[in-house]
């Protein structure tokens, strides 16, 4: 976990480069056909491929969340969670409206005018990941922005939605929340089906299935980028070797693609690192942040900083 490699060494940091490479391109092969079958056949395909991934039987459950599911995730949340979303959501919301466009028109020459006109979407899903940990912050940073442009219907998706998500949604003011994951949620928004509506845009997180599949209906449905599993670099020649520890493993538990590499050009400082995320691995029970670690984790000894 975490190999030491010196900057000399080309073959083993070509190893550690080809590790990272892996991701977006083979899985578009898998997720091609599932596309496909959802676009053709609609909720026959969506509802039998989230019953084999995700082990869910919309027929039984349905395809979103209802009040009452709601009303209980109150109930689980953590003391003060309500009133840390809502302090989040203004900080969010401040900084949204900062980067909002504006219409602008200038006169070029005389009778000539040009200009930019600002038109919000009318629907955006907000692709929330139900894996490992709850992530309020997804909805957050997802929602509010379309909130700020004016988008007229945001609607949530997420697989296993855990309280936290569900209720950082509701206190959003979020009116529907499907509980789809994966390509084939992607699809289903993508080109819409009996069940689920057609978005102009798909934004959010998501392993490298989801990934793929954005990537593959950008033609069709627009989406914010293609943003692969987590990736994190650090730098440095001295610090607190726990804490560079914990920011590598906090971004190696999000999914068992993530790369966390760190480059130093003390040697002391490396094996500290390396001694540290190993503890904080075996004490928290992290299997998949040691997964990642070993598979696509770094850390690379150099001469100098520059």
């Amino acid at each position: 976990m975490l190999e030491i490699i010196r900057s000399s060494d080309a073959k083993g940091l070509d190893k550690l480069l080809r590790a990272r490479g892996t991701s977006v391109a083979e899985a578009e092969g898998v997720v091609r056909p599932i596309l496909e079958d959802i676009r053709r056949h609609g909720d026959r395909a969506l509802l039998s491929y989230t019953k084999r991934l995700d082990r869910l039987d919309l027929r039984k459950t349905g395809f979103y969340v209802s009040r009452a599911e709601i009303r209980q995730a109150y109930r689980e949340i953590p003391r003060g969670f309500v009133d840390s979303v809502k302090v989040s959501a203004a900080n969010v919301r401040k900084a949204a409206r900062q980067q909002l466009p504006r219409p602008w028109t200038c006169q070029t020459r005389a009778g000539v005018s040009v200009g930019q006109i600002l038109r919000p979407l009318e629907r955006v899903a907000c692709y929330v990941p139900g894996g490992r940990f709850p992530l309020p912050s997804t909805v957050l940073m997802s929602v509010i922005p379309a909130q700020v442009a004016g988008v007229r219907e945001v609607v949530v998706t997420s697989p296993r939605p855990a309280p936290a998500v569900l209720v950082a949604a509701d206190l959003l003011g979020v009116k529907t929340i499907y509980r789809l994951g994966g390509a084939q949620a992607v699809a289903a928004f993508a080109y819409g089906t009996e069940s689920v509506p057609r978005v102009d845009k798909i934004v959010g997180p998501g392993n490298r299935y989801v990934a793929a599949a954005k990537k593959l209906v950008a033609g069709e449905c627009g989406i914010d980028f293609v943003a692969g599993p987590s990736e994190l670099v650090l730098v440095g020649g001295r610090g607190n070797a726990e804490w560079i520890a914990a920011d590598l493993v906090a971004q190696a538990e999000h999914d068992p693609d993530a790369v966390a590499i760190f480059i130093t050009p003390s040697l002391r400082l490396a094996l500290q690192v390396q001694a540290a995320a190993r503890e904080i691995v075996g004490r928290l029970d992290l299997p998949v942040a040691g997964q990642a670690l070993a598979a696509q984790g770094g850390i690379i000894v150099v001469r100098d900083l520059a």
